[in-house]
């Protein structure tokens, strides 16, 4: 496909979630040079970033995962550059990255997100015993993947979730736990797939539910009739522009004992492994993998302002 020019497909990176990162790239490129585009694989370091057009590349796949290619940084060096690429700009990036920042977005929109608090200290996390309830989760808030992630069941456990989450990142936010099921929500160039249910082989949907085990389940689509599957489709596009993103991503959010649903975090460049949710989500619309990178792709065939 002519139409792309040379393409570089950025994977890797140096992130924790550089070895999903490769699997995603891999995956990516295959499929784009299955359909006759000229890709090639990248690596990426600050350096390699910086000489993409140097090298003759004339757009940008990021197939690239948490810190530096995920949060707006490699973002703003494209824009920088004069280079199109896939996925949301920088301060869409930013902002989904951040799950503080997400949730205050949220919240001040009027969407319902758990309540949470920003833990600053082991401390801080022992009194979100009382102001959450139990269970609550401490997260590191610009982590992706539930890297440095813990489920706190007893109050005891309160004090090591936080010094987990504060070695990933020095901003640390608690979330009252939903006791109901979790699911997610694609959306590609502005339209909403069909919603996937996830049932995790562990406790909760944590880095091996995601990437490790084979005994995690999906319902896709998940069952829960159309006029209730339309409306939180609904809710997962407002979620997802409240924050800006475009192009493509992934809203997740858990539905409550009463059928309420809460939004949990925004992903602004999903894995695309054998594990992975959006491709899933376009094969049950009936968009093969090489289709949907091509869709993708094609978006940065726009202009971006």
């Amino acid at each position: 496909m002519s139409r792309f020019g040379r393409v570089a497909v950025l994977y890797g990176g140096w992130s924790d979630e550089r070895a999903v990162s490769l699997h995603s790239g891999a995956a990516v490129h295959a499929a784009l040079c299955e359909q006759g585009v000229d890709a090639h694989l990248v690596d990426a370091t600050p350096a390699r970033i910086l000489g993409l057009r140097e090298a003759g590349f004339e757009r940008v796949f990021i197939a690239l995962h948490g810190r530096g290619g995920e949060d707006g940084q490699t973002q703003a060096v494209l824009d920088f550059l004069g280079l199109p690429y896939t996925g949301s700009g920088v301060a869409a990036s930013a902002l989904a990255m951040d799950k503080l920042r997400t949730k205050q977005i949220w919240t001040a929109s009027g969407l319902p997100t758990p309540a949470f608090r920003i833990l600053r200290s082991a401390d801080d996390a022992q009194r979100a015993v009382e102001e959450l309830g139990l269970p609550f989760f401490v997260k590191p808030a610009r982590e992706g993947s539930s890297v440095g992630l813990t489920k706190v069941g007893a109050a005891a456990d309160a004090a090591a979730s936080f010094e987990r989450a504060v070695a990933q990142d020095d901003l640390v936010v608690a979330e009252a736990g939903v006791n109901g099921p979790e699911f997610t929500a694609a959306i590609v160039g502005g339209s909403v797939l069909p919603l996937i249910q996830i049932i995790p082989a562990t406790e909760f949907y944590d880095y091996a539910a995601k990437y490790e085990l084979d005994s995690t389940q999906y319902r896709v689509p998940a069952d829960l009739g159309e006029a209730t599957i339309a409306g939180l489709q609904g809710l997962a596009l407002q979620a997802y522009d409240a924050l800006g993103c475009s192009g493509w991503g992934r809203v997740d959010f858990m539905l409550d004992a009463a059928g309420k649903p809460w939004l949990l975090e925004a992903n602004t460049s999903p894995g695309m492994t054998s594990h992975s949710l959006v491709p899933m989500a376009a094969k049950a619309a009936g968009m093969s993998f090489a289709e949907l990178v091509v869709t993708i792709l094609e978006q940065t065939l726009e202009a971006r302002s």
